[in-house]
């Protein structure tokens, strides 16, 4: 994945920050980390990737970053379905962002939201994800982004995907 490609997920996470709290979120040094060893916080929102790309895309929070995302919506029930639910529409919005920016062949499934860490069937754990480092009000989350070319798709002579 390219520098540029990355780029798309921080403005993604950035816009959905400054939209709720009205502040910016840090960003830090995207990095790379064998899938064998998952990064993850308290809940994770996972959304699958298909089409021209397939793998995951997850934002990982700890429960008091999203208690208080929560609580500066306005919403009192800080609730684990509540916080849940939050989760995946972070994750969501982010990949919504990527689908705009990368066009119709970025399929992206609703959200999935789980306890820490992607599991080995949405993760292959043979390959390596980039890590986007986030810190917001002293709480560390993350965007973790898996994505590699499908290898089963056809490709055209001109090298465009199908």
């Amino acid at each position: 994945m390219r520098e540029d490609q990355l780029q798309v997920f921080l403005e993604g996470v950035r816009k959905y920050f400054t939209r709720v709290s009205g502040e910016e979120i840090f960003v830090g040094t995207p990095y790379l980390v064998e899938n064998s060893i998952p990064e993850a916080q308290h809940y994770s929102g996972v959304i699958a990737i298909s089409g021209k790309n397939k793998g995951i895309v997850y934002f990982t929070s700890p429960e008091k970053m999203a208690k208080r995302l929560l609580e500066l919506m306005g919403e009192k029930d800080t609730s684990e379905a509540n916080l849940m639910d939050l989760v995946g529409e972070v994750a969501n919005t982010i990949a919504g962002n990527a689908r705009s920016e990368f066009g119709e062949k970025f399929e992206i499934s609703v959200p999935i939201v789980i306890r820490g860490a992607p599991d080995e069937i949405m993760l292959p754990r043979e390959g390596r994800s980039f890590v986007i480092p986030l810190e917001w009000k002293r709480c560390q989350a993350a965007i973790v982004v898996a994505l590699y070319k499908d290898k089963n798709r056809n490709t055209p002579k001109n090298g465009e995907p199908v």
